[in-house]
């Protein structure tokens, strides 16, 4: 335990959609948190969503500088929410992926263990994984021991973390675990993703500065829930007595045709196939279909549950780009709840 009156979390990455809101719901707890951003994000948007936070600069694929700052902060628990999160974009940048989300993760076990051999002990510690390590899977809803069929360069660097983390795991005894996070979006998701895309341009649409949006494959299928929901998921997994991997989803996997309805219809539109045009340039190499997850592992030993529905989800994230754009402020801590 640290001196603070409460825990010190370590959060890599910290000004990430997950790491805002994992970094402000354990201040609420009560903890301490240090959270860790690149140069180039020091004094980004993000801040005024940190307040509270202790920041540190550091590139996840440092070891030394993640070494230094764990001597230094000596947290409880370690979140690594710092990495490569676009699927699209890993086929286009696969060595920079397997870097960011493979080879960090083996750098940061190996320095908690250096840890655990220097100290009598190391931080108990959270990694990510995602449901596109299941990639074509004959199992609906995947479980925490459906085998992996990544499709994508992201997914393949998942996957190899994700073992890593429940070998060290076993290997070293480090209290290790793994959440595989379905699809969990906020207003803070960047504009790359398509979800955020879908309600930006429904939101410029509303309001008169667009005509259209671009999307591919409008079918595909995913489990979606609220950022905000699944950051609730990861404290809690590192509260247990015993170290374990859980499956984070609703349970439901709906298509992004579903999305894309649900947003227009947040600003009175019905009927969005005006407005849509489907670009075959938008095409994944190899697309992951339908993926949703089973969360009853993570309900019945974690008392975990969703707070905000699908539609609640997509509404907020419309409601909150209009007002970006009406206002001109980009970020604010107004935008994060609905």
């Amino acid at each position: 335990m640290s001196e603070a009156s409460g825990p010190t979390a370590l959060v890599l990455g910290v000004g990430g959609q997950d790491g805002v809101y994992l970094a402000r719901h354990l201040l609420t707890l009560g903890y301490r948190v240090v959270g860790t951003v690149r140069e180039d994000a020091l004094d980004g948007d993000r801040a005024a969503y940190l307040s509270g936070v202790e920041l540190r600069e550091l590139d996840v694929r440092d070891r030394a500088g993640f070494a230094a700052i764990l001597d230094t902060v000596r947290p409880d628990e370690v979140y690594n929410l710092a990495g490569f999160t676009s699927v699209g974009a890993s086929w286009g940048q696969a060595e920079l992926v397997a870097e960011t989300n493979g080879m960090a993760v083996l750098r940061i076990l190996e320095e908690l263990v250096a840890h655990q051999d220097r100290h009598g002990s190391a931080p108990r510690y959270f990694q990510p994984s995602s449901s596109e390590m299941f990639g074509i899977s004959d199992q609906q809803p995947q479980t925490e021991g459906t085998p992996h069929h990544p499709r994508s360069p992201y997914a393949v660097t998942k996957s190899f973390a994700h073992h890593l983390t429940v070998n060290y795991r076993e290997s070293y005894g480090l209290f290790t675990c793994t959440g595989t996070l379905y699809n969990h979006e906020s207003p803070l998701r960047p504009q790359q993703f398509v979800t955020r895309k879908i309600t930006q341009a429904v939101a410029e649409i509303a309001l008169g500065r667009r005509e259209q949006v671009s999307l591919g494959n409008l079918d595909v299928r995913r489990d979606w829930g609220s950022a905000a929901d699944y950051a609730r998921s990861m404290h809690l997994m590192l509260q247990q007595d015993e170290p374990a991997d859980f499956i984070v989803a609703t349970g439901v996997s709906r298509a992004l045709s579903d999305v894309l309805a649900l947003a227009f219809l947040a600003v009175g539109i019905d009927d969005p196939t005006p407005y849509v045009v489907q670009d075959p340039a938008l095409m994944r190499p190899a697309e992951v279909v339908d993926l949703a997850g089973d969360p009853t592992k993570a309900r019945e030993q974690l008392g975990w549950e969703p707070a905000y529905d699908f539609e609640t989800v997509v509404d907020h994230m419309v409601r909150v780009d209009m007002r970006r754009l009406e206002t001109g402020v980009e970020e604010s801590e107004d935008y994060l709840y609905p």
